[in-house]
């Protein structure tokens, strides 16, 4: 039974790449649909012959109560955007520049308008699958994954793997489901990407499978380390396992090669079955990719070109005004709905006074709207010939919206700001933001719950969400005893986040989620934080001018410093260890530590070990790299240190050293 199992399996999961991957089925359907009957009739009597590949978890299993959180091995970061040929020429002198380098071979790839995510194979099993949630932590939906039939469960190559790619839905498929929701007068899905997106988040896998997704596997997480000398051969080597690879990928000997490569999918975009929102363009050669480095948000060998927003005429009916929790105004425009690039605006930014007044915006214009990289609507321009007469040119407000306090511009900045700290709507704003999914991720403390709290007197800061009783709860509206107990709960876990998030949570000026997490894993305490002089801030790549200015003077303020002990108390901000926990006496204090290639112990796990014994971990080998622990395939990081003198360990001589 165990070989008639075996001999299914291969053939199914054959036939699967030949119809999915391929689109070059050798069998009828009928044919197909009889072998995965005859393995599921085998699998229903033998439950132990049901193994953790079997192409028939494809159609999904028991639904999940929720997602677990997933901690990526290295950063999932975002690209940074061209939408000029000027932008892509640029770049072009940047990486020449860094890699003193004339010509450069570039790989060009279609952006797919899908969704990232991280596939994990070990001893050639898919075993892990996740979101690539904010580049740090994900969500893991393994099961979802595996129902989609271009994904491979099994492969040949039994090293540990890591393997990047883009999910998403194909045009015919989203215009099936569509069609199918209307009858069943279910909401419309707006486009594919919201499709796919609303599909990876269902906690039914089986409703997954009818969703029909698809996923181009893109880049293996390490392939430098796996012996891959660039990209093109990364994507041949994914080919040759059996992912589901873009074929209209190619390599660019020069940028003015890339431009054309732009100009050309541009023009088709429409034609293809699935939809792109741009070109990414990489450093072909591998080796190159640590020498030109990162920024805190994105790699610098890499870009991505965004085709051109699709625009729509509408009209501008009002001028309205938001007050974020920096207090910063943001003017926004209210317009006729109108269909831009597959979803209905209604609302666009307005930017900042200084964007309305140059481009002469007025309430009542007909004006020109469009998506900025296809995400954010935004008003481009008024159209001055349809103007009335009687329209009148814009006038900033004078006031705050909400609390009537007079409006400041700072030093050097456009923007207006509201500078009253008891304004309500800096407060809920920042509430809202302490509790957001990149921050303390305090599950089912979304907007509404929040400004309900505040309205009702229960939350007036932050410290304030740590104090909150059943008692104060249950009272209000829509607060069952479940969902009550659910986010007490989501607040307590809370606690546990890293120092990192709570320095992003607390809403610093100038200070992202990279940036915070940059800090905390730097000076590894929240007092040295507190602490630090501009000297010590400005020494760090990341950090520039503005952004230490801005950490300097809030840890200076004593409103913030009682805030922070406020929340110190409450048990917050010991995520990453405090400076009186960090043991001193180890080989690694005060050490700088490179981890490469692959370890019999997860890549977190060591770091965490290194971080807990006083060591900061980067992610490239140069003059200050102390140690450099190497595991198989450690690949051109290994060649570096050696060359540079760096200590090279093995995991094993990394564990006694600490264990010593």
């Amino acid at each position: 039974m165990t070989q008639r199992v075996d001999e299914l399996t291969k053939l199914i999961n054959l036939y699967n790449y030949q119809y999915y991957v391929l689109d070059a089925p050798t069998v009828s359907d009928a044919v197909y649909d009889g072998l995965i009957q005859e393995l599921i009739d085998i699998e229903t009597k033998n439950p132990h012959l049901l193994y953790d590949n079997s192409p028939t978890l494809r159609i999904g299993g028991e639904p999940l109560e929720n997602f677990d959180k997933f901690t990526h091995s290295s950063s999932m970061l975002s690209l940074s955007n061209a939408f000029s040929e000027e932008d892509l020429i640029d770049f072009d002198a940047r990486v020449k520049k860094l890699t003193n380098q004339s010509q450069i071979t570039y790989f060009a790839e279609l952006k797919i308008d899908g969704l990232a995510v991280a596939l994990h194979y070990n001893e050639g099993r898919f075993v892990t699958g996740a979101t690539r949630g904010d580049g740090l932590v994900g969500e893991d939906i393994t099961l979802n994954l595996k129902t989609i039939q271009s994904i491979p469960l099994s492969i040949t190559d039994l090293r540990p793997l890591e393997v990047r790619g883009e999910v998403f839905m194909k045009k015919d498929v989203f215009d099936e489901l569509n069609v199918i929701r209307k009858n069943t007068n279910e909401p419309l899905f707006a486009n594919p990407r919201n499709a796919a997106a609303g599909s990876l988040r269902q906690l039914d896998s089986k409703i997954v499978a009818k969703r029909k997704l698809s996923m181009f596997s893109y880049a293996f997480s390490n392939g430098a380390q796996l012996g891959m000398s660039s990209q093109s051969e990364s994507l041949s080597a994914l080919a040759k396992l059996g992912f589901n690879v873009n074929d209209t990928s190619q390599i660019c000997q020069s940028i003015d090669e890339v431009i054309e490569f732009v100009k050309h999918w541009n023009t088709l975009r429409d034609s293809l079955p699935y939809e792109i929102d741009g070109i990414v363009i990489k450093v072909d050669n591998l080796d190159l990719h640590e020498l030109i480095g990162y920024t805190s948000k994105s790699p610098r060998w890499a870009i991505a070109y965004k085709f051109p927003a699709t625009e729509s005429v509408t009209k501008l009916e009002d001028i309205i005004f938001t007050v974020g929790r920096t207090g910063m105004i943001t003017p926004n425009a209210v317009l006729t709905p109108v269909l831009t690039a597959g979803t209905t605006v209604s609302r666009a930014t307005l930017h900042n006074a200084l964007y309305i007044t140059k481009k002469d915006i007025r309430i009542g214009d007909d004006v020109i709207i469009r998506k900025a990289g296809d995400i954010i609507p935004e008003v481009v321009a008024p159209i001055k010939d349809l103007r009335q007469e009687s329209s009148v040119p814009f006038k900033m407000i004078d006031l705050c919206p909400e609390c009537g306090m007079g409006l400041s511009v700072l030093d050097v900045e456009v923007d207006h700001y509201c500078l009253n700290p008891a304004c309500p709507a800096k407060i809920v704003a920042s509430l809202i933001h302490f509790a957001s999914r990149n921050a303390m991720n305090i599950d089912g403390l979304g907007d509404k719950i929040i400004r309900q709290l505040h309205k009702e007197g229960l939350i007036f800061e932050i410290s304030d969400i740590y104090t909150i009783s059943a008692s104060d709860l249950i009272p209000l509206e829509r607060m069952a005893e479940k969902k009550v107990t659910n986010l007490l709960n989501a607040i307590s876990e809370s606690k546990k986040q890293p120092l990192g998030k709570f320095l992003f949570a607390l809403g610093i000026r100038h200070v992202g989620a990279k940036v915070a997490d940059t800090l905390a894993k730097t000076f590894k305490s929240l007092d040295a934080i507190g602490e630090v002089t501009y000297d010590d801030l400005i020494a760090i790549p990341e950090i520039g001018e503005k952004i230490a200015i801005s950490v300097i003077d809030y840890f200076a303020q004593p409103k913030n410093q009682e805030l922070i002990s406020r929340l110190k108390d409450l048990g917050l901000a010991r995520g990453v260890l405090l400076e009186e926990e960090v043991n001193v006496d180890t080989p690694f204090s005060n050490k700088t530590v490179v981890i490469t290639g692959t370890l019999e112990m997860a890549r977190k796990d060591v770091t965490a070990l290194l971080v807990a014994a006083g060591a900061t971990v980067t992610g490239s080998v140069s003059k200050k790299t102390d140690f450099l622990i190497a595991g198989v395939a450690a690949g051109s990081k290994l060649d570096k240190a050696q060359a540079l003198g760096v200590v090279v360990l093995s995991e094993s001589e990394f564990l006694n050293m600490l264990s010593e």
